[in-house]
Parts: C-alpha cells; sequence; structure tokens
C-alpha cells in the first residue's frame, strides 16, 4: 500500500518575480509510487512505467495546481508547435500556453530544457520544451509569438536541463545553430572527448535566443539534471528513465 503522503512531488519554484496570479514549479525524481529506474514521481506514459503508477503521478500533480483545473498534456516531438487552447486529447506541440484559468500547461523533461514564460501583468502564461532540436526548430520564438505580447514585458524561466559539461553533441548539432545564427558558436566548446565534437550549452543558446527576441528578463539556467540525482537524465540513464513535469497556470 502506498502512503498518500509519498506521492506529493518535491517541487522546484521559479526564482523569479512572477505576478502573484502566476503559478509554476517543476517536479524532481525524490518522492513519489515509481520504481526501480523511473523511481519516484514520474508522470509519463510513454517511457515503460507501471501505468498506474503514471496515472497516481497525474492525479497528484492535479492535486499541486488545485482547483480541480485539468493539466494540457502534448505529445511531444521536439518541434516548434504551440498548443494555444484546451484540447479533450493530446495535441502534438512542444509548448502551450494559457490566458484562462481553465487549465494549466505542462511539458515533460529528461535533460532538454523547460522554459517558462508570464507577462508582467499576470494575464498570459506559457511553457516550452526546448532540446536542441526544438530549440533549433525555433520552439522559443513560436512561444513568445503565440502569448501576443511585446517581447520586453515577458518574464521567463529556465528549468532544470542538462550542463554544458555533460552535453557532448556531434557536428550537425553546432552547425544547425550556428549555419543559421553564427553568434550561437559561444555556446559551443570542442570536446576534451572526441574530436569534431563539442560541448553544447542549451542555457546559452536559449537566452542568446531569448535576447534576440527582445527578451530582457530571464532567470535561471543553474541546474544539471545529467549531474544531479534528484532529476531524471535521459543521456545519464542511458534512455531508460522518467522526467520531470514543468507546470505554469494563471490562479
Amino acid at each position: 500500500m502506498i502512503d498518500a503522503l509519498d506521492l506529493r512531488p518535491t517541487r522546484i519554484e521559479p526564482d523569479w518575480p512572477a505576478p502573484p496570479s502566476v503559478g509554476a514549479f517543476v517536479t524532481t525524481r525524490e518522492t513519489g509510487p515509481s520504481q526501480g529506474p523511473y523511481a519516484a514521481f514520474n508522470p509519463a506514459a510513454h517511457v515503460g512505467d507501471n501505468q498506474d503508477h503514471v496515472d497516481l503521478c497525474r492525479r497528484m500533480l492535479v492535486k499541486e495546481v488545485g482547483d480541480d483545473r485539468p493539466l494540457l498534456w502534448l505529445d511531444q516531438v521536439h518541434g516548434a508547435s504551440v498548443q494555444q487552447h484546451w484540447s479533450d486529447t493530446t495535441p502534438t506541440a512542444d509548448a502551450s500556453i494559457a490566458t484562462t484559468r481553465d487549465y494549466a500547461c505542462v511539458v515533460m523533461t529528461a535533460d532538454c530544457l523547460p522554459v517558462f514564460f508570464c507577462d508582467r501583468a499576470g494575464e498570459r502564461v506559457a511553457v516550452a520544451h526546448a532540446g536542441w532540436r526544438s530549440l533549433a526548430g525555433g520552439v522559443l520564438e513560436a512561444t513568445v509569438a503565440s502569448l501576443g505580447v511585446e517581447p520586453g514585458s515577458l518574464l521567463t524561466w529556465l528549468g532544470p536541463a542538462i550542463s554544458n559539461a555533460q552535453f557532448e553533441v556531434g557536428p550537425e548539432v553546432r552547425e544547425a545553430f550556428c549555419g543559421v545564427h553564427p553568434e550561437a558558436a559561444s555556446a559551443f566548446e570542442p570536446s576534451p572527448y572526441r574530436l569534431g565534437h563539442h560541448m553544447g550549452d542549451l542555457y546559452k543558446l536559449a537566452r542568446l535566443r531569448l535576447e534576440r527576441l527582445g527578451v530582457s528578463h530571464i532567470s535561471g539556467g543553474h541546474f544539471c539534471t545529467a549531474c544531479e540525482s534528484r532529476f531524471y537524465s535521459h543521456r545519464r540513464d542511458d534512455g531508460v528513465t522518467g522526467r520531470m513535469a514543468s507546470v505554469i497556470w494563471l490562479r
């Protein structure tokens, strides 16, 4: 029998000056019902975990948000599509926005970068799943455009992702960024492990793109999912692992 108190996730809340109307957090893997490589709070239904445990985690997330507010889950495909309204199905997208209090936005990550957004008025929120493919494909640009406000009025927070010290990438990844924006070269350093490879900095790549859009308030970006055991890491755990949930909503 699982104690209900053990289901409640350990949370990290963004350290940003969001208005009181904005609620947001990222779960960690520290407490919850999941077992084995998925221990302990895994809300991802696509990774091979026990479905009963996944369902328990999802129900507890609804309780964490409160008011029986449903969560808008996405079928994430490392693209740049943004879901802009509630859907009873699971839409294919890598970001979502909310301008009402009818639902909460959520993305799942395990090394990729979750990027939180809100406007200074506390009337619009969004969260994006920004792995390197989504970043290169323009998911941040698409999210900012979908929010429909001046970029300078946005607050952003960069949640837990793999750090540059752990993120070795091939030449095709560097070219995907530098071939379009040469200044992205500053986010790559030669790998000490393999010739022709680089250590990529997702946080810096995201900052560069947000700054280019005119977003001036960017906080967070000091985690490493591959280094810290409280996080799931696809790379560290050879692809057999759970996912953290990044959730944002309007209170």
